[in-house]
Parts: structure tokens; sequence; C-alpha cells
């Protein structure tokens, strides 16, 4: 009886962290989710968000933003293809501010500087941690 609740709790914040999709299985973004930064730039790059796998936040919608603007509406195992200039880039994510429910009115604010080469690809993953909240990473 110790046993199962010493592994229990270890079981349930192991549920909590999310995991990278393998690429078969992850989708794009649909267009009716997409909000900017789909056209290409001419001398531009590309910036790749891909969310992963998990059941924390699973049910909500995450706000991908570029240089601080809507670029789109992100859910799990989802990936999302952005045309930006190149230089320096500035990548984060945020509570949906589209979504009128609870996952909208949460706290969430991270982000990321990347550097977008003439022609080049940034890849980055959202993804969510034991310790509560979501991040923002260079892959």
């Amino acid at each position: 009886m110790r046993l199962i609740f010493a592994v229990l709790p270890l079981l349930v914040l192991a549920g909590c962290s999310s995991y990278q999709a393998d690429p078969d299985k992850v989708t794009d973004i649909p267009t009716e989710r997409l909000r900017g930064y789909q056209e290409p730039v001419q001398g531009g790059g590309e910036v790749v968000v891909t969310r992963d796998l998990g059941l924390m936040g699973g049910g909500c919608y995450v706000a991908v933003l570029v240089d601080r603007k809507l670029a789109a509406r992100i859910a799990v195992g989802e990936q999302g293809r952005f045309q930006v200039p190149a230089g320096k880039r500035i990548v984060g994510i945020a509570a949906d501010s589209e979504d009128q429910t609870l996952c909208g009115k949460g706290r969430l604010n991270r982000e990321v500087a990347v550097q977008v080469e003439a022609g080049g690809v940034a890849n980055l993953r959202i993804v969510s941690q034991n310790r509560g909240g979501f991040d923002i990473l260079p892959e």
C-alpha cells in the first residue's frame, strides 16, 4: 500500500509533461486558425513552431506570436510555418485571446529571440513542463 502512495504522485506528474511527437504524427495548423505570416517575404526566412503532445493544456489553443503579433492558434500535435523577414525575430506564446472560455483567461507569456537567415528555417517547440506552464524552446 505504501508503494502505491509513493509511485502514484510520480505517475501523475509524469502525465503532466509533454513529449515531442513523431514527425508523421504532427499535423499542420488548419487555415481557419492561421492569422498571419503566410505570404513569402522577399529575402526572408521561415519560422516553424511545433507544439508537443501531452495532456497539460491539451484542450486549449495557445496563441503563437511573431514580433508580438498574433500569427496562429495552435493545438497539441500541430505545426505552423510562418514567413518572416530575415533578422532577429521575437517569437512567443500567449493565452489565446480569441477563446472566451477559461483557456483564454490564463496568464501565459513566453518569448524567445530567434535569428532568421535569408532562405533559412528556425525551428521552435512549445512544451508543457511538470513545474507548470508552457515554454517555447529552440529545437
